[in-house]
Formats: C-alpha cells, structure tokens, sequence
C-alpha cells in the first residue's frame, strides 16, 4: 500500500525514513525509540492530527519536542512499532464501539470466552490487540494463518493445561501469568476445532480468552457445536456513521445531540445541516472499511480511497475463491458481482433471472445463504403482514441483497465520486441511500426486513422495537411524497412511523421526519 513519509529516525549510522500507511496493524512503541528519533517535520503534525494526552506515560520517554508538537487530545492514538522493511511505520487508531464492549466484558465477573465475528478487514484484531495490550500484563496472540504450526498445541487434548503448556514449550517467551493473562486466537477459521477448548478455559477462569476470524458464519456450525454454553459472541462491521464521526475528531456527545434533537423534535439550523449533509455524502463514498476511512483521515481526502476499495473487493472474491470449498465458486461470484445490477432496478428484490438466464434459488440459493453468512452481503426478507412477532411472517422466496459496506456498493457500481457528493438527481443514489440505512440498521442489532403489500405498495424497511412495529421510509433527497407509507399507516395504524431524508427533523400526524445521518439514532 502507498505510503506517505513523514520524517526521518537515526538508524546506527544510517538515516531511514518514518512513513505513515496501513501496512501492518502496529500496535506497540520500541523501547529504543526514544533515543532513535532526530527529525520530524511540521507536515507529520498535519497527517497524525492529534494523539492522547496519555501518550509519553504510557510508552515511557519520549523526546519532548516530538510531544510538544503534536496536539494532545484523548480521541485518537499513534501506534509505532520498529522496522518493516528498513522503515519505522506510524498509523492512527480508529475508536470502535468494541472498545467500550471489551471493558465491560472484561468487568464481568462471570464472563465467557468471546468469539468476535464479522467480515475481513472490518478491525477485529487492531482492536483486540490494542485492548489486550492497555489491559493486561501479558497478552498471548496465536494466528493460526501465519503461524500453522500451533494448531498442533490440542496434540494432548484440550484442557488449559495441556494447551498453556504446549504453548510455552513452542515459544518460551509466552508468558501466562494467572488472572493477568489474555490469550487471543487469531484467524480462527483456519482452526475451528480449538473452539473446543472454550469449555475448559471457562471452567478453569485462570485465563481470558478471545477467539476471532473472518468466515466464521461459514463454519460457525463447528465452532457453536464445540462451545456451546461457555462463549459469548460478538458481531464486528465496518464503521457505522457515528464510528465514522468519531474518527473525523467528533466527540460522543454528538450521538446525545442527535438523539436528543429526534426526540425533541427540534430542528438543525442551517449550518448543521449543511456540515452532517456532508458528512453522510462522505461517508456514502467511504463507506466504513477501516483501511479507506484511515487513509481519507490521514490524507484528508478521497485520494486513494478507490484504489484500497478496489482492493478490498479483490480479496473478498480470493476468499470465496478459498473457502468456498465444495461449492460453485463462479455461482457465489456471479451474485456477489450482480448485486448493483439488482440494486439499480426499480423493483429491488432479488431476482435469479438477472444472474443467469433462467436462474432460480436451487441454483443459487446456497450461493447466496454462503455470501450472508460470511457477512459481505446483507439480506433484507420480505414480509407481506406487519404483526409482533415480525420474524413469523417473513417470506423467505423474496428478499433484497444490499453489500456489507455501502462504500463498497458505491465504487463497485462505477458512480463517481462527484456525482455523489454533487447531490445531483442520479437515479441510483436511492440503491446508495438504502444500502446505507441497511448498514446502519444491522450495526444497531436490528434485522432487515421490507413490506409488500401485493403491487400495489412496498415499503423499505420494517422493524421491530420491543413491541412495536415501526415502518420506514427512505428517500435519497428532499422529496418526500410516496404512497406506500400511506397505505401501511392505514393498514396496520402503529404507534408512529419513520420517514429518512435529506429533510430535518421534525413530526407531523405521527410521522417522524429523520436526517439520514441520525439513522444510528433510532
């Protein structure tokens, strides 16, 4: 990945640069550097932004004109670790709302094992591994893509013992230290068969365990048969809107000003309308892949943001390609590469005959079931009644397939990127918005499903808060009329209903008027 150079550190008698980039998730400071660094020019300030004040107490000296020209605040963090190829790398840490999880899962007295699943590259480990270094003495980290040889620690079966022992005589300098030790097996789809071992770590207590991975939906049958009752899961996607506001140096109390304005129903004025509106078109180019939203931070702009999504996309098809094992391959492709196709049609649920000519869900129908549960794609049910409980009455031959990441959706369409943040009228930033509102939804914990009623109306989505039935409506800008909200709200009469626009906020006959970018409001 490009790189950018941000200044220069004193190697022996040998000067090599300090780049800025994603390379590698570099998560910790060498203890050398403080006496290592000689120059650092006034750009490296512009690229990093800001560090926490925290910094020099918690890596030892630092040399104090390096601190002193950097802006100190809490919301963000530098991690350095020493050389990749003759250089000294530096990246900036994206706070994730799995921070805040982690802690209260580490507070639990009576905690489990936790499986963290999602998609690749949505930061699963830049963000175990950064939590398991501020929290405990000794963190144990086994990747079982880049080192295969420890999948033989389970040789004499799968009690702590036998594998903390296994472990320290492969390398000696893994230290477990009781009540102080985190052990984080990486990549855990390449070795599902460990997750055996959760039931003994969790009756044994002496050490904490997470486990990780992407492809986990795909063999999550072997991992939830092997552990059931002694884990806890959690899901991971890429940035939601507020995670995205957090690393443009938002502070969290943004998410409380936008709640509170949406229960109030009190109006933005103009000027925060136009910053959000903005934002939101960003984002509907970013999308939240943690690799495009660092490098749009770092660079502040959409330079190289097309390049790394291009990529991205790349290797999601390498991994269908990988672990798409006894299955058609070209099938699962073909559906993960029409998925703009069937988005752009006025008639969004999914049809087979637009992959293949007379398709049908017997010769795709796996396909797809492979590309949901690995977490690229998300899938909206139908339902054609709007009745607690919703799940019952989904329709389980029709649904729409939105991507993941709608910054994926956005490049893998070929819409520019200044169609987009023109705010001109292009028919398919209604398939954009949608996705978006998808993405936000599915991060909140909602499932997805969309109303029909026959042809004569459908509506976006549906969904179940508690008891109650909520409909949504979205639209891509400021024209708001449609009929199909009006005929559910006769049909079925809920306690209120949602319209999402480019609109402010407002309520009126029990429809409540929401910006797109409150939608991680609701």
């Amino acid at each position: 990945m490009k790189t950018e150079t941000a200044g220069t550190v004193l190697e022996g008698n040998r000067t090599v640069p300090v780049v800025i980039g994603d390379c590698v998730m570099w998560t910790m400071i060498p203890s050398s550097f403080c006496w290592i660094v000689t120059w650092i020019p006034s750009s490296f300030c512009d690229y990093i932004k800001i560090i926490p004040s925290s910094f020099c107490k918690s890596y030892g000296k630092i040399p104090s004109f390096f601190c002193t020209a950097l802006y100190f605040s809490r919301k963000w963090h530098i991690l350095i670790r020493g050389k990749a190829k003759g250089v000294w790398a530096v990246m900036v840490y994206l706070k994730r709302k799995i921070d805040t999880f982690l802690i209260e899962w580490k507070n639990d007295l009576l905690r489990k094992p936790l499986v963290v699943k999602g998609p690749r590259q949505v930061g699963k480990t830049e963000s175990i591994r950064r939590f398991g270094e501020q929290n405990y003495e000794c963190m144990v980290e086994i990747n079982f893509v880049e080192e295969p040889k420890y999948r033989m620690i389970t040789a004499d079966g799968y009690k702590t013992a036998d594998l903390v022992r296994n472990i320290s005589r492969m390398d000696p300098t893994k230290k477990f230290v009781e009540g102080k030790t985190l052990l984080f097996f990486d990549e855990l789809q390449e070795f599902p068969e460990i997750a055996t071992a959760l039931k003994f770590f969790a009756q044994d207590g002496r050490f904490d365990v997470i486990c990780s991975g992407s492809m986990l939906g795909i063999h999550y049958g072997r991992i939830e048969s092997n552990s059931v009752g002694y884990k806890t899961d959690y899901t991971m996607h890429s940035l939601d809107f507020e995670e995205f506001l957090w690393a443009k140096g938002y502070e969290e109390s943004v998410a409380d000003e936008l709640l509170d304005h949406m229960r109030e129903e009190k109006r933005f004025n103009e000027a925060q309308m136009s910053v959000y509106g903005g934002l939101f078109l960003d984002y509907c180019i970013l999308g939240g892949m943690p690799a495009v939203v660092r490098e749009y931070i770092i660079k502040d702009s959409f330079e190289g943001s097309l390049a790394i999504q291009r990529q991205l996309l790349a290797d999601y098809e390498e991994d269908v390609r990988k672990y798409a094992e006894g299955m058609d391959q070209t099938r699962i492709l073909n559906v993960f590469r029409q998925i703009p196709v069937q988005l752009s049609k006025d008639n969004k649920k999914f049809q087979y005959k637009v992959v293949q000519k007379g398709g049908s869900a017997a010769l795709f129908g796996a396909s797809i079931e492979w590309l949901n549960l690995a977490g690229v794609v998300l899938k909206c049910q139908r339902i054609s009644q709007a009745y607690e409980p919703i799940a019952v009455y989904a329709d389980l031959s029709a649904f729409k397939l939105y991507m993941g990441d709608v910054g994926l959706l956005t490049m893998k369409s070929g819409i520019s990127q200044q169609t987009v943040l023109s705010g001109e009228g292009n028919t398919f930033m209604g398939a954009v918005t949608e996705n978006y509102v998808a993405q936000q939804l599915v991060v909140k914990g909602y499932d997805l499903y969309y109303w029909e009623s026959g042809s004569a109306a459908e509506l976006d989505f549906v969904l179940q808060k508690d008891n109650q039935i909520i409909g949504i409506e979205v639209k891509k800008g400021e024209h708001v009329r449609s009929r199909s909200l009006n005929v559910f709200v006769s049909n079925y009469k809920p306690d209120y209903s949602i319209r999402l626009s480019l609109k402010n906020f407002g309520e009126k006959e029990l429809l409540r008027s929401i910006p797109l970018y409150a939608v991680f409001c609701i």
